[in-house]
């Protein structure tokens, strides 16, 4: 009996050695079917999505704009006004389409008229482009093509590679002069053949070794394409920004997002820039400048030619003492010249980050009703901020989601809860205005944190190119902090004024919101949860006019078009990755209408 225990426990043993030996091996396939399996758990009792909308009593109800001017189209190159051809539809990132088929008498009969599936369980969250009759998204390692009335599928190119992290995940395609382009998690940038999806060329922008990878939305203008490298939560990687000649892939200019050092790699032209060491004042050895890189996307004013690019947080996250001041360009919108890559403003968003409170999703330049230029602009920070771009002075600073200890200093050993959490606030997509109401719609994460700090020592010994965080658990759940319980979250819209920044309507769902904001000129918003449930509102007051379940957290694109005469609504949906506990589910885009 001794010695059939002693096998079954040799065996067990043994068993249990291969077992890790295989999980290191192909840790990054380890961590994405375990991280699958537990949030299949977490997300077991998942409960029904609900919406309820509150009205500010202001006396007055967001009325019609008399500026026609406000009102006129925008259209990026390339595509006209029925067309969705780029990230937030145009340069500007205002996400307004004056489609109004689809309407607030008439959203009541919306249907999925059909749904493509890709096949992959992976971390959708592509915005989605509608240009000359197709329907262009992408996941970490395919590019689609899809007909954009019936989900057919006109090419799918499939990219083999080993991706930096992960966590594989890209936020969409560009698109200009017959051509499609993308950036890849190990950072490179592909461009493409519009009709055919053949591979044109490829230019790196990073090293994945260190953990460097290229998932933001790229826009393209005047010849370039722009594109920035993600990575600055991991120990040693620097964002920089890119353009990137259209048609050859070659570099036209660098711009490092925080100080360059002695040994960072030249890939291109610098930009000219005033930035250097002395906002950071990083004394303990160990600790490099670390952070303001790209994820998301990027907005452009095609009348100044001036690029507008969110910044995300300083490393190591959480720890302040080690990265003394203010940490420039992190947790900023810098502002460049085009053309050149050339410093000409920044906005510090973020003053002192140690909540990784990124600004990460890109602004939108809009003009009120009052006849202000404005930068709209949401970090994770929880709130919504307007500046006046003719004297960059601050307009409003509005809170949008749950606000909760948001000053209290980080010590190490000691639990500090706090909202909006790591992954809270406005992630990956931005606001949205609607010139008719002059309204400021945003989606947001309510969502909390707890974080330890870690002593600064410890800090100062992680290796280069891994997270970087400051957070003392050992769980690698809780690397950005351990969140608050599955479903003890919840999701926001606002609805603001473009010019005064009071919130005219709010509507809470029990879901997050982290899907594009599109309203349109028939008086309605589209927007979807990480619950699957797809709402219309009316814009006037946030009444809901339909919602459906479509099965699939909705994290990406959602957009409006119009094809033969006929106005259509696409959808990102099927979210499923490492740090989101979702219905698991393939990533897939449906299509509705009206029958």
């Amino acid at each position: 009996m001794r010695f059939w225990l002693r096998a079954l426990l040799a065996a067990i043993v043994i068993v249990g050695i291969a077992i890790a030996g295989l999980s290191y091996a192909y840790w990054d396939q380890t961590v994405l079917l375990g991280s699958m399996a537990i949030n299949y758990v977490r997300y077991w009792s998942a409960p029904a999505g609900t919406l309820e909308t509150e009205v500010a009593q202001t006396g007055a109800a967001a009325q019609p704009s008399a500026s026609t001017a406000s009102a006129s189209p925008q259209t990026t190159p390339g595509g006209t006004e029925g067309d969705w051809p780029s990230y937030n539809k145009t340069l500007t990132s205002n996400r307004f389409s004056h489609l109004s088929q689809i309407n607030r008498t008439n959203a009541d009969k919306l249907k999925v008229l059909c749904t493509y599936d890709t096949r992959q369980y992976t971390g959708f969250n592509s915005g989605l482009l509608e240009i000359n009759g197709a329907l262009i998204f992408v996941t970490a390692f395919d590019i689609f093509s899809i007909d954009p009335s019936t989900c057919h599928e006109n090419w799918r190119t499939h990219e083999d590679y080993v991706p930096a992290t992960p966590q594989e995940v890209n936020r969409g395609a560009a698109y200009l002069d017959g051509m499609l382009f993308r950036g890849t998690q190990d950072a490179r940038v592909l461009a493409y053949d519009f009709k055919t999806g053949k591979r044109i060329w490829e230019t790196a922008i990073g090293d994945s070794k260190k953990g460097e990878s290229a998932p933001a939305a790229p826009i393209a203008w005047n010849g370039l394409v722009f594109i920035g490298n993600a990575g600055g939560d991991l120990k040693g990687v620097k964002g920089r920004m890119y353009a990137l000649d259209a048609k050859t892939g070659k570099i036209v200019w660098e711009f490092y997002l925080v100080p360059k050092a002695e040994g960072d790699p030249t890939r291109g032209p610098p930009g000219a820039s005033p930035l250097n060491a002395s906002t950071w004042g990083n004394s303990l050895q160990g600790v490099p400048i670390t952070g303001g890189a790209t994820w998301t996307s990027y907005t452009l004013d095609p009348d100044t030619g001036l690029l507008y690019v969110p910044g995300g947080n300083p490393a190591p996250d959480f720890a302040t003492d080690v990265r003394e001041g203010p940490n420039l360009y992190s947790g900023s919108v810098v502002v460049l010249d085009a053309m050149t890559g050339a410093y000409k403003n920044h906005f510090k968003i973020v003053p002192k980050d140690w909540h990784d409170w990124d600004v990460s999703g890109a602004p939108a330049i809009i003009k009120t009703a009052g006849g202000k230029k404005v930068l709209s602009v949401a970090p994770k920070d929880g709130h919504l901020y307007g500046f006046d771009l003719d004297t960059n002075a601050l307009l409003y600073r509005l809170p949008v989601t749950r606000m909760e200890n948001e000053d209290a200093p980080f010590v190490v050993g000691k639990p500090v809860h706090f909202c909006p959490g790591s992954i809270g606030g406005a992630e990956w997509n931005g606001p949205a205005y609607d010139p008719q109401l002059n309204l400021v719609f945003i989606g947001e994460v309510e969502w909390c944190t707890t974080v330890t700090l870690m002593p600064a020592e410890k800090i100062a010994a992680v290796a280069p190119g891994q997270p970087w965080a400051g957070e003392a658990s050992i769980n690698p759940f809780n690397t950005w902090g351990k969140s608050d319980p599955t479903f003890d979250w919840a999701g926001w819209t606002y609805a603001v004024d473009a010019d005064t920044g009071a919130w005219r309507w709010r509507a809470k769902t029990n879901y997050p919101i982290q899907s594009g904001m599109t309203p349109t000129a028939g008086g309605i918003v589209f927007f979807g949860d990480m619950g699957g449930n797809f709402y219309v509102l009316d814009t006037a007051n946030g009444r809901k006019l339909w919602g459906q379940n479509l099965r699939g957290a909705i994290g990406g694109g959602v957009i409006t078009y119009s094809v033969n005469g006929t106005q259509k609504i696409a959808v990102a949906k099927g979210l499923t990755e490492i740090l989101w506990p979702t219905e698991i589910t393939t990533a897939k885009v449906s299509i509705l209408g009206l029958e």
